[in-house]
Parts: C-alpha cells; sequence; structure tokens
C-alpha cells in the first residue's frame, strides 16, 4: 500500500489507495468518511437515548437551530483555508443587525434596510481584508480589534439599547418558509451549496487553498494574494451581514448584544469539520457535518434541561478536541 497526496482541499495524506481517477466529490466523501461515522454514531444515540430527540418538530427546531452557526462557518471554511482567522464574525453579526433594523424602522422600506445591513456587514469584512492584506498585521490581532470596535459601533448605533422595528414587513425575513423549511434554512443550504461549489469546482477555490498551503509559491504562481484575501474577508462580512439580519428578524429587535461568543462556536465546527487551522486544507462536507455535530449536541443539552453553565463547559471542551485533533492531522501530514 502506497502514501498518496490528495488533491488540494481533500484532507493531507495517508495510506490509502490512489483516488486520482476519481471524481473529486467522491475523493472528498471518502477523506471525510471518518467524521460522517462519528456524526451517525452520535445521531443515532441520541435518537435512543433521548426521548423526543427524532421527532420531526424537534428536526425542524434541530435546523433551525444551527443555521447562524452553519452559514457563517461556509465562509469562515474559506478564512481558515487562506491560513487566516477572523474574530469579527460575532461583532459583525449584531452590527448588521442593528444597522438593518434602524435603516428598516428610518426608511420604512424592508429592502433598504436589509441592504444597509448586508452592506454594513460587507464593509467590515472588506475593511478586515485590507489591513490583514495591505499592512501585513496578523489576522487573529487585526479582526480581535475589530470584535471590539464593530460591537461598540452596534452599541452606538443602537445608542446603547435594542432597537424596536417599526416595519411590521421585515418579520416576514425570519418567519417565511417554503417546503416546511424557513428562509434561515434556506439560506444556509444555499451557502453550503455556493461556497462548496466555489471551493472545489472553480479556480478561486484552487488559489484559496493554494495561499493557505504556501502563499509565496501562490503569488509566484501569479495569484493575487492581496486582493484574495480582501475578497474572501468582505465575503465573511457579506454572509455575517447576512445572517446578522435574518437573527434580527427572527428576534423582531436590533440588539448589540446578540451574538456573543459565536466567532467560537462557527471555529469549533469548521476545525472539528477537519478544516486546518494552519491552512491548505478544507471540505465542505467535513464542515457541513460538523455543524450538525455541534448543532446535535447543543440540542441534545437543551432536551436533556442541561444548565447553562454546564453547556460552556461542554462547547470549551469541544473546541479543546477539534484543535487538538487538528494538530493531530498536522503532524500525521508531516510525517507523511
Amino acid at each position: 500500500m502506497t502514501t498518496h497526496k490528495f488533491a488540494e482541499g481533500d484532507g493531507g495524506t495517508a495510506a490509502v489507495p490512489p483516488r486520482r481517477g476519481l471524481p473529486k466529490p467522491l475523493r472528498t466523501l471518502l477523506d471525510t468518511s471518518g467524521l460522517i461515522a462519528i456524526f451517525v454514531i452520535l445521531f443515532v444515540a441520541l435518537a435512543v437515548f433521548i426521548p423526543g430527540f427524532l421527532t420531526g418538530r424537534n428536526m425542524v427546531g434541530l435546523l433551525l437551530s444551527i443555521t447562524l452557526i452553519g452559514t457563517i462557518a461556509t465562509t469562515m471554511m474559506m478564512v481558515l483555508a487562506l491560513g487566516e482567522v477572523d474574530l469579527s464574525v460575532a461583532s459583525i453579526v449584531a452590527f448588521a443587525g442593528v444597522v438593518a433594523a434602524v435603516v428598516t424602522s428610518a426608511s420604512g422600506s424592508v429592502l433598504i434596510g436589509v441592504l444597509g445591513g448586508v452592506l454594513a456587514g460587507g464593509a467590515v469584512g472588506a475593511f478586515n481584508g485590507f489591513v490583514v492584506a495591505k499592512f501585513g498585521i496578523n489576522s487573529l490581532i487585526a479582526t480581535l480589534a475589530a470584535m471590539e470596535f464593530v460591537r461598540g459601533l452596534a452599541y452606538i448605533t443602537s445608542r446603547g439599547d435594542a432597537v424596536m422595528i417599526t416595519v411590521p414587513e421585515f418579520f416576514d425575513l425570519g418567519s417565511a418558509s417554503f417546503l416546511g423549511l424557513t428562509l434561515p434554512v434556506w439560506t444556509m443550504i444555499a451557502c453550503f451549496v455556493i461556497f462548496g461549489v466555489l471551493l472545489n469546482m472553480t479556480a478561486f477555490g484552487r488559489n484559496v487553498l493554494a495561499t493557505g498551503g504556501n502563499p509565496e509559491a501562490a503569488a509566484l504562481a501569479g495569484v493575487n494574494v492581496r486582493r484574495l484575501k480582501i475578497i474572501v474577508f468582505g465575503l465573511q462580512g457579506v454572509v455575517a451581514g447576512i445572517a446578522g439580519v435574518l437573527l434580527t428578524s427572527r428576534m423582531g429587535l436590533g440588539d448589540p448584544n446578540t451574538a456573543m461568543g459565536l466567532e467560537l462556536a462557527v471555529i469549533s465546527a469548521c476545525v472539528l469539520g477537519g478544516v486546518a487551522l494552519s491552512g491548505g486544507v478544507a471540505t465542505i462536507t467535513g464542515v457541513l457535518v460538523g455543524v450538525l455535530i455541534m448543532g446535535c449536541v447543543q440540542n441534545a443539552m437543551g432536551l436533556l434541561n442541561v444548565p447553562t453553565f454546564y453547556q460552556y463547559l461542554v462547547r470549551g471542551g469541544i473546541l479543546l478536541l477539534a484543535v487538538m485533533f487538528d494538530r493531530w492531522k498536522q503532524t500525521r501530514r508531516q510525517r507523511a
């Protein structure tokens, strides 16, 4: 048996039979089969031992509960694959929601309010990308600073309090449904499809993975690394803005305190799904399974009425295990 390297985004190296001749989606599925097996075992165990877990109502609620993390994870995957990180997404969600609430109430137009919120998120994301790409500042530090000042902007815009929305049609964004699924769920599904295609089937996705793996080599190959970083961070901001607008519609108000700690949950789901913190490795299938695992664990704790402070312990443990697993995979790839 020979050790073969996978194609970009397929998860590194391992002692497996050659898969070069297989279609990339099938190779990706095979490479994430272990994670899928873990999810299946977890899902079956929860269905057997937790009353009410497998009911239709709970399944719909489970899907709705992961929409915020799942939607943002699709672009966080791109940021991490680029070898960067974005800690400002939770603040962007709050800021975009507040902007959408203020603009909608002031203009009386849902469309203008939604555009205002999404553009606010996109502007913050593009600014993050510009700072990281232009000045070479570590993205951890740059987005940590952005996390603080964007949350401050949310408080300033809302004058320190939740913003009530005076246009009833705005609430339809969070409650509108099709085929039994609400708009936030369909938005998450659309993001997984769009960014899955973008990552696996376009030159843009290959450039992201190549830059994350070796930015110097990517630049020598003709990739405009600076522009790529600005675009990826901009996309992260846009998607976080969309998620913030939808969350505000579901809540019925723009709250500057919302989404605290969201960035850690999103990063946990991505790393749990096999995205390398060092960059260059990511699969949309893995991220989807990571999001589902996080959602199932959270849902189970809710059904069991686990106290909130114990839930923090569990989520922190999952993040630690995900990082340790990522480190183990990096070590294995280096030895291969």
